[in-house]
This record gives structure tokens, sequence and C-alpha cells, in this order.
């Protein structure tokens, strides 16, 4: 393992921060969630809850960016050529995996994780064709009236509907590590800031979705549930017309979405609510 491959990638700071934006302004839908981090926080990596990695070839401060990666509760590859991923594998391998999953761009994904799995490897689940998704108008049907945002006062309500998307989507409960305190705490953090949404029929979810991440430009939408006695009746794609219109016309952003694959069922929900294929996503779950 050479010595200048190993210092070809750095820790990005704010004297990066033009070079940084004109990155994720290439692919804002891609990018979102770490945008949504940089927009927030800076490049400060305590205020940023994670570090960015840059790769140039010519080091110089303000310059562009040969590769960009963010490092953090996942890894989030966004840039960068078979070198350079293998640069930001170096830089991962250094110290012990604190990311639960390697999540982005399927080839930049796919790409580290080959440098990864020797050291890393087996993954619990590697999803390697995921369809990104974006919606930049009005949704193609009428979205359901009844989706709101939730109150913090309804999240014992919501919260086993959360946990229940979770379990099936992730396959593992969010419960587990400290008795569900930290999801919990999470949850409550979507609701307060106004980004958890809902059905409720007779106190009980029947839909729900949160956005997850939310830059200047875009709304990413995770965490789509429906009841599994209220599935195939069209309230996953109604449901889900109505966060993607608040935020296309509430909030002026593109909403998004990425759906595993094999998931036929929920690709077809949002293609009747208007969404296309815009790229492709990957993701690696230890």
């Amino acid at each position: 393992m050479g010595v200048l491959r190993l210092g070809a990638a750095r820790l990005l700071d704010e004297r990066d921060t033009h070079a940084v934006s004109a990155v994720l302004a290439d692919d804002p839908v891609a990018s979102c969630m770490v945008a949504a981090r940089v927009e927030a926080a800076g490049l400060d990596p305590w205020r940023l809850g994670g570090e960015l990695w840059g790769f140039d070839h010519r080091p110089v401060r303000g310059g562009r960016l040969d590769g960009l990666c963010f490092s953090g509760p996942n890894l989030i590859p966004l840039r960068g050529t078979r070198s350079v991923l293998r640069s930001f594998a170096d830089r991962a391998l250094r110290r012990r995996r604190m990311c639960s999953s390697l999540v982005g761009p399927a080839d930049q994904v796919m790409g580290l994780w080959e440098e990864l799995a020797p050291e890393w490897g087996p993954a619990r689940d590697v999803r390697d064709d995921q369809p990104l998704m974006a919606l930049y108008g009005s949704p193609a049907v009428p979205p359901d009236p009844l989706v709101r945002p939730v109150r913090l006062d309804e999240l014992d309500r919501y919260l086993p509907a959360a946990i229940a998307m979770f379990t099936e989507e992730v396959g593992v409960d969010p419960r587990m590590d400290d008795n569900g305190a930290g999801y919990r705490a999470r949850v409550a953090d979507l609701i307060t800031s106004g980004r958890a949404f809902a059905r409720f029929e007779n106190g009980e979810v029947v839909f729900k979705a949160e956005v997850g991440a939310l830059s200047a430009r875009v709304g990413q939408i995770q965490g789509v549930w429906v009841h599994p006695d209220r599935r195939g009746h069209g309230l996953g794609t109604a449901g889900t017309a109505a966060v993607a219109e608040r935020l296309v016309r509430g909030l002026g952003r593109v909403a998004s979405l990425y759906v595993n694959g094999y998931n036929g069922a929920a690709r077809s929900a949002y293609c009747r609510a208007g969404f296309t294929q815009v790229g492709r996503y990957a993701t690696v779950l230890f």
C-alpha cells in the first residue's frame, strides 16, 4: 500500500467550500443527503456529524475536486474514478468501521465496496439496483388530502408504524441496541422539524412517509409505508403524491426518493404518482 496513495484522499475544511458546492451542484438529486448536511453545518466535522473527504490531483484549495465522499453514520461516495475510490477505501480502512451502511450513486458505492469488501465483508445485504426517482412538477394523481404532518403528541401512535417500516425495509429492529431510545429520539426530531407525514384512521397510522433529507433544491422522501391491511388500494400512491406536493409546491424543491429494484409494487406506485427514474443508487448494509 503506497504512501502516495494513502495521502491522496484528504480531510476537507471550510477553505474547500466552493469546490464541494460545485460537486454537489452537478447532481442535486443524487447528492441531496450530503448537500443537506453541508448547507446546514458547513464543512466542520463536529457540526457536520462526519467528515468530508476530497481527492484532487493538484491539491490547490478552492480548485476542482476529482473525488468527494462523506464519512459519518453512512459512507456516501459521490464522485471518483477507480483510483480515487481506492484512496477513499485506504482512508476508511485506517480506522474501525463506524458506518452502518454505504449508500449513494450505484457506480460509486459498488466501486468503493469492491475495495472495502476484503476487510469489511461480508455485508448483511447488498442492494446494487435502487432506481433513483424524481418529481419536478405536480403529481400525476390527486394527493391524499388526509395525509398531513404528524404532531409531536402523536409520537406514540406514529412510532409503531415507523418501527414496522424500518424492520421490514432494513431487516433489523431499530430498537435492539438501546431499547429504542435512539430511534424514538430520531423519529421525534423528524416530527418536530415537520418532516414526518401520515394518514391516521381511528387513531392508527395507515400511511406514513418522511422527508429524510432536505437541501436547498431537493427533498428526499424516505420510509414510505402502508399498513399491511390497506395495501393494494392506492394509499401509497396518493400518500406519496401528497408529500411530494408539499415539497414541490409548498417548498419549491424537487421531490426525490430511491426504491429497491426488486420492489415492483413500490416502483409502480411511484411511477403512477409521476416520478421518473433519474439515476441509480446502491446500498450496502452492515
